[in-house]
């Protein structure tokens, strides 16, 4: 555009600002380029514009230079107060964070959470941020997503699970308590609360888990000294990752490192890892290595993998093994193999125990 006749303008500078805070662009100065060009080509600053500038000197550390921005600002609206406030939080500036806050006439639900968030984050601070949370709630601003995952925060750093059940009786009440990320936070906040059994309710409980709540559950276990359920988790946590190198090193580690003997659970966890991934040979060299009598778990998980694998032999001996231990605990095992049978087209000829127990499950 500078070597054309054509001036950029206020959108034009907005959306560089933009990509200037995408880290896109390696020059920590381009909003200080930008911002030079503004005043250059004389470009009107409105909401926009002032906005993306605030936010671009904030995102960058440079507080002092929003904050001049901020202060020629006519009309200040809440969105630029956001940014300030964001900004002077993560530097730890509190009271010019309050300062900002007290002159907003128009709040709204993203100013408070910016309050509530940069509050939870420190020790001396996280106290005021479930006031923070209480005073919106009077005002009748209702929270988000962001407001509860803030506020569970602090109160993990303040280790009070007491509030952490309310906060999670007040979600339980709403929509968003089936959200992956509130889960995270409360599995988060029981665990380093020492409340574990809390937190793995909670773990069982979600539809859906990330990598934050995996790693939440098993540092739980881990600080709460349950190091053997911790590896157990973690073992599961491979399995569902499909991560094999790294479920043998916990594995292998278990005796070596931890001092933890391996449980019929950690066999079956290495079961179901193999098998998921598809190395279903391998986890039958691993049950028949094993140096106790594989129990029911173990030949169960091998039945699943056999039947998501479509491997009809290997189901066929695996449910052999597990009905010799435990028929009638099993239902859902007979489901399987018969699924397993009819996928494969094999209605007839085969081996398969047709009981009362198959009955009962149908």
């Amino acid at each position: 555009m500078g070597y054309t006749d054509e001036k950029p303008d206020g959108y034009t500078f907005s959306m560089i600002l933009k990509l200037a805070t995408t880290g896109t662009f390696i020059s920590t100065d381009l909003a200080k380029e930008v911002h030079t060009q503004i005043l250059k080509y004389c470009i009107e600053t409105d909401d926009i514009l002032s906005t993306a500038l605030i936010d671009s000197y904030c995102k960058k550390g440079e507080v002092d230079y929003a904050r001049k921005v901020f202060d020629k600002l006519y009309e200040r609206n809440v969105v630029c107060s956001t940014a300030m406030i964001t900004g002077y939080m993560k530097q730890g500036s509190f009271v010019n964070a309050e300062e900002i806050f007290a002159a907003t006439v128009d709040k709204d639900t993203v100013v408070f959470n910016a309050m509530i968030e940069g509050y939870s984050k420190s020790i001396k601070t996280a106290a005021k941020s479930l006031q923070v949370y209480i005073e919106m709630q009077r005002v009748n601003f209702r929270p988000t997503i962001s407001t509860f995952v803030s506020v569970l925060g602090a109160c993990s750093i303040l280790a009070s699970h007491e509030v952490g059940e309310q906060v999670q009786g007040q979600l339980m009440k709403t929509e968003l308590f089936s959200d992956v990320k509130l889960g995270s936070a409360l599995i988060d906040m029981y665990s380093k609360c020492g409340k574990t059994e809390e937190a793995l309710r909670i773990f069982d409980y979600m539809p859906d888990k990330n990598v934050f709540s995996w790693t939440s559950m098993i540092d739980g276990f881990g600080k709460n000294g349950m190091a053997d359920k911790a590896l157990d988790l973690a073992l599961s946590a491979c399995g569902h990752a499909g991560r094999v190198k790294e479920g043998w090193e916990i594995f292998d580690n278990m005796e070596r490192d931890f001092l933890i003997k391996p449980r019929m659970e950690h066999y079956s966890c290495m079961v179901d890892l193999l098998g998921r991934a598809g190395s279903l040979q391998e986890a039958l060299e691993f049950i028949v290595g094993m140096p106790e009598k594989p129990n029911s778990d173990v030949w169960a998980a091998l039945l699943g993998a056999s039947t998501i694998h479509g491997d009809v032999e290997l189901a066929d001996f695996a449910a052999k093994e597990l009905f010799k231990i435990s028929s009638k605990e099993r239902p859902g095992a007979y489901m399987a193999l018969s699924n397993t049978f009819a996928a494969a087209g094999k209605w007839e000829g085969s081996w398969f125990p047709v009981s009362k127990d198959f009955e009962a499950a149908v």
